[in-house]
C-alpha cells in the first residue's frame, strides 16, 4: 500500500469515526456525511437531474443537489442494517451535461404543449424532446457500465422517473433474469406518453417491453392510473402482479396485518430484484412538493418493514432507483424524508449483498 493508500484509508476511517461520535460533518462533505472516493465504495450513487417531461409540478431535477446537506442531518445507526455508510457510498458530481439538457428541453416540452400547429411546430420538437431524452439514457447506461465493470452496486437518485432507464439497461446486460419491486402511486405503463417516448410516465412500459430480462414486476401503492395501463398491466400475465392502494385499506379493514400483505407482494419475485422507489408512492404528508401527489400511499414505518423484510427473505437488491423527491425552498421537509428513504434503500442494498 502506498502512501497515499494509508492517508486515503486514514481520511476514510476517521471520517467513520467522527460521524459514529455524533460530530457534524463538514459543509461540503458528500452523502450522508463523509466524502468516499468512488474507487473505495461499494455503492456509486448517480445523481440525473432530469425533468424535461413531468406533467405536473416540476422541480424533482433539483433532488440529487438537495439531497446531499439533508443527508447530513441524519444519525446513521440503523436497527436493521446496522452501518451501511462504513461499506462505502458515494454520490457522483452531478452530470451538468444533463442539468443544462433538462432546463432546455423542458422549454421545448412546454412549447410542444402549447403550439396548435401539428404540422410544422410539433413534429420537430417532438424529435428533440425524444432525441435528448435518448442522449440521458445512454450518459446513465455508460456511467452505470463503467462503475458495474468494476465490481461496484450502481442506484439512480432522480430526477423524474424516467431517469433510472439507462441503469436498468446496464444491469439487464450483466444479470440474466431479475424482478423489480415498483413502489409508487402510479403504474407508469402509459406507452409513448404525450408521444414523448421516454416520459415518466412510460418508465415500466418501457422496461416491459424493452427488457425481457425482468421476469416479473411487483408494482405498490398504485392509486392513480388509466385503463389503458390497467389493460397493460393484466396483458402481461404472470409477468405482473400489483397491490392496488385500494387493496391494502381494504386489508386493513378485514384484519389482515401489514406483515401479510408484505409476504403475499415479494412472494412471486425472484431471488435478484431492483427497486424502483417513486417518493409519490408514500402518503403525501411525508413528500408534499413531489410533482403528482395522489391521495393514499404507505405510510414511513410500513416502508421501513418493507424494505427490512427484502433482506429477511434472502432476496439480492441489484440496484434501485429513488425518483420525484422535489425539494420546496420554504421548507426541508421533502429532503429530509427523501434521504432517510435514500438511506435505508442503501442499507437494503449492501445488507442484501
Amino acid at each position: 500500500m502506498t502512501d497515499s493508500d494509508l492517508s486515503a484509508a486514514k481520511s476514510k476511517k476517521e471520517q467513520f469515526e467522527n460521524l459514529e461520535s455524533g460530530l457534524p460533518p463538514a459543509n461540503d462533505a458528500g452523502v450522508f456525511g463523509a466524502t468516499i472516493k468512488p474507487e473505495e465504495s461499494e455503492l456509486i450513487l448517480i445523481g440525473v437531474p432530469w425533468d424535461a417531461t413531468t406533467s405536473y409540478g416540476g422541480g424533482t431535477s433539483e433532488s440529487p443537489l438537495a439531497l446531499l446537506p439533508a443527508s447530513h442531518q441524519l444519525d446513521l445507526e440503523d436497527l436493521a442494517f446496522g452501518q451501511p455508510y462504513k461499506k462505502g457510498i458515494t454520490l457522483l458530481p452531478l452530470d451538468e451535461e444533463i442539468l443544462a439538457l433538462s432546463k432546455s428541453t423542458r422549454k421545448k416540452v412546454l412549447q410542444y404543449r402549447e403550439s396548435a400547429d401539428a404540422q410544422a411546430e410539433k413534429p420537430s420538437l417532438l424529435k428533440d424532446i425524444n432525441g435528448a431524452s435518448d442522449f440521458v439514457n445512454i450518459k446513465v447506461e455508460q456511467c452505470a457500465t463503467k462503475w458495474l465493470s468494476q465490481g461496484k452496486k450502481v442506484a439512480v437518485v432522480g430526477g423524474d422517473h424516467s431517469s433510472p432507464f439507462g441503469l436498468l439497461v446496464a444491469l439487464s446486460k450483466v444479470h440474466r433474469s431479475f424482478g423489480i419491486l415498483h413502489v409508487d402511486a402510479h403504474f407508469d405503463l402509459r406507452a409513448g406518453y404525450e408521444g414523448f417516448h421516454h416520459s415518466h410516465a412510460s418508465i415500466m412500459h418501457n422496461v416491459m417491453s424493452k427488457l425481457p430480462n425482468v421476469s416479473h414486476i411487483a408494482q405498490l401503492g398504485i392509486r392513480d392510473f388509466s385503463r389503458d395501463e390497467r389493460l397493460f398491466h393484466e396483458s402481461l400475465g404472470s409477468r405482473s402482479s400489483v397491490m392496488y392502494s385500494r387493496d391494502i385499506g381494504r386489508k386493513k379493514a378485514m384484519g389482515t396485518n401489514w406483515s401479510q400483505m408484505v409476504d403475499e407482494l415479494l412472494r412471486p419475485l425472484p431471488e435478484k430484484i431492483y427497486i424502483s422507489f417513486d417518493i409519490d408512492g408514500l402518503d403525501p404528508s411525508l413528500c408534499p412538493s413531489t410533482g403528482t401527489p395522489v391521495p393514499g400511499g404507505l405510510q414511513y414505518e410500513e416502508t421501513m418493514y418493507l424494505l427490512e423484510s427484502i433482506v429477511a427473505t434472502g432476496r439480492k437488491v441489484i440496484g434501485f432507483d429513488l425518483c420525484e423527491v422535489t425539494p420546496n425552498p420554504s421548507s426541508e421537509w421533502d429532503a429530509n424524508v427523501g434521504a432517510r428513504i435514500l438511506y435505508k434503500l442503501c442499507g437494503t442494498l449492501l445488507s442484501s449483498m
